[in-house]
């Protein structure tokens, strides 16, 4: 979804990002790359590796810290990018320094707004959200919900900021957990498919080399043709799937190790897990 037209208050805002990350690494290079805030506005830290810290500062020119406290007072807008088992310990950290008027921005996977409120001890707007790591390259899909005490405006900013790094979608705080599991944890799904058909591609006599970029670009095709087409990915497979044929031999090989059911099992169980994991802080 776009957000052409609507004033963000970005480009005057200060930013903190919380971790140095390859997330973190991701946003810093899309707001930069799309200029919507000076690269000396933007300040980060991270509690454990200085070494990683200091070298995102010098390749994209930002401030850094080694004090969570400097960092707090000088940022509009606070992006928590760090671990889910961190994050209790770092907001506990921060409690009496974030203030009303602060934009908190989470990364976290699981942890609910109404608990990072908690742990803050300040009813300031949070704005909650699921990129994944197609990030890296500018094509993430993002999950993106208000927190209580979060505005339309607060919302504009978020959604700057995540659109620079690829496609966003506002949803119900509620829904964060199934999209974690589909989109947040989906490129390994991928990955491990094309893991397979590398494999296969090599054990039948193929280059490595050859059997990746066969495999890549078929899966880049076959996602092309889902957004060019439109037509169901069930309608697709079928024109592919002549009776007797190839491709109906290996559909059935699938079938056999219940494929569907198998990735319909993972991204649940994804989903599961992200909820679990907050609930363990509820």
């Amino acid at each position: 979804m776009g957000t052409t037209n609507i004033s963000t208050g970005l480009q005057a805002s200060r930013i903190g990002f919380l971790g140095a990350g390859s997330v973190v690494e991701a946003i810093l290079g899309g707001i930069l790359k799309n200029s919507l805030v000076p690269a000396g506005q933007i300040c980060i830290t991270n509690r454990r590796n200085e070494e990683r810290l200091y070298a995102l500062c010098d390749k994209y020119g930002t401030q850094s810290s080694t004090s969570r406290e400097e960092l707090v007072r000088q940022s509009d807008l606070l992006i928590l990018a760090i671990k889910p088992a961190d994050a209790e310990e770092a907001c506990l950290h921060l409690r009496g320094l974030v203030r009303p008027d602060q934009l908190i921005i989470s990364v976290v996977a699981g942890v609910s707004t109404d608990v990072i409120q908690g742990w803050l001890g300040v009813e300031c707007p949070i704005i909650r959200t699921m990129p994944n790591t197609s990030s890296a390259v500018g094509l993430s899909v993002t999950g993106v919900a208000k927190g209580r005490f979060a505005t339309e405006q607060h919302l504009q900013q978020a959604l700057s900021l995540f659109e620079s790094i690829g496609t966003v979608y506002v949803v119900l705080e509620s829904d964060l957990d199934i999209i974690t599991g589909l989109s947040g944890s989906g490129p390994a799904y991928v990955y491990y498919l094309v893991e397979a058909m590398e494999k296969a591609g090599a054990q039948a006599g193929l280059s490595p080399d050859i059997a990746r970029q066969l495999t890549i670009e078929t899966i880049l095709g076959a996602a092309q043709m889902l957004l060019h087409t439109r037509e169901e990915p069930a309608i697709l497979r079928k024109k592919v799937t002549s009776p007797g044929g190839t491709t109906q031999a290996g559909i059935e090989v699938l079938e056999s190790y219940h494929f569907q059911e198998a990735v319909v099992s993972a991204v649940l169980r994804a989903a599961e897990r992200a909820r679990e994991m907050g609930a363990q802080y509820q």
